[in-house]
């Protein structure tokens, strides 16, 4: 139980990677704030299932993309769970066309669910873990950040900001106790993935070294690592992807 006594909130954490990451760190013993911006059924699934394995966990609406939202959900979460230690910005809309076909307005809820999410999620909690001297901020970035993909620049580009924000981040946070990381996961079976045929999917898992795809679980593994024992690790990225972004 190496996250005893520490809060966690998980943005984006009702389904998929954002839901394994809040599961195990509730599982090392953290008290988790499980945010959601829609889905308000799975957010309580997660948190049922968390309360029942005797856990501690609230769920919180707010849309990440929105300061005052995220301010409230802090606010909220503080009073109930105490002082957030762990901060996993997760959440992001993905939407994806070629650049010329892509709405404007698109553009901007992927920029805006990703990067001024992880900002305003960031802004909210830093001050208090600079304060308690002690504080772990991990963002969820992806290899689109990294190496590109066609019709995903609204996405590539939030996700490589991220790894941008990860690393300035870490060098003003660093003598306060603060920690600051990324992790990129590999491929992952996921609402965002699963409109991919069968045949894709295989020609996927044949160009991964290790032969099978990134579950979510794999992801959340590592972020509990770096959570609960990675205080001399900062600015650094850490792959899960079975060596294909190698």
């Amino acid at each position: 139980m190496g996250l005893e006594g520490r809060t966690a909130l998980v943005t984006g954490s009702s389904r998929g990677i954002g839901r394994a990451i809040a599961v195990r760190l509730a599982e090392e013993g953290a008290k988790v704030i499980v945010n959601f911006r829609s889905r308000d059924k799975e957010a309580q699934e997660v948190v049922s299932g968390i309360q029942e394995k005797g856990g501690k966990a609230i769920a919180c609406r707010a849309d990440v993309s929105r300061f005052e939202e995220v301010d409230a959900m802090v606010k909220q979460a503080t009073r109930s769970l105490g002082p957030i230690d762990i901060l996993v910005n997760n959440a992001t809309i993905h939407r994806g066309r070629k650049v010329e076909k892509l709405p404007l307005e698109d553009w901007d809820l992927v920029i805006k669910s990703c990067l001024y999410g992880a900002f305003h999620c960031t802004r909210c909690v830093v001050r208090s873990m600079k304060e308690r001297k002690w504080g772990r901020i991990i963002n969820i970035s992806s290899s689109v950040g990294e190496r590109g993909y066609p019709g995903d620049s609204a996405y590539g580009t939030a996700k490589a900001g991220i790894l941008g924000f990860t690393k300035s981040l870490a060098r003003e946070l660093a003598r306060d106790g603060v920690t600051v990381t990324a992790v990129i996961p590999g491929f992952v079976l996921t609402e965002m993935t699963k409109s991919l045929s069968a045949d894709n999917i295989e020609l996927i898992k044949a160009s991964i070294p290790v032969g099978k795809l990134c579950e979510p679980e794999d992801v959340a593994e590592v972020v509990a690592f770096l959570a609960s024992k990675g205080h001399n690790i900062t600015g650094s990225i850490h792959h899960v992807d079975g060596g294909i972004g190698m």
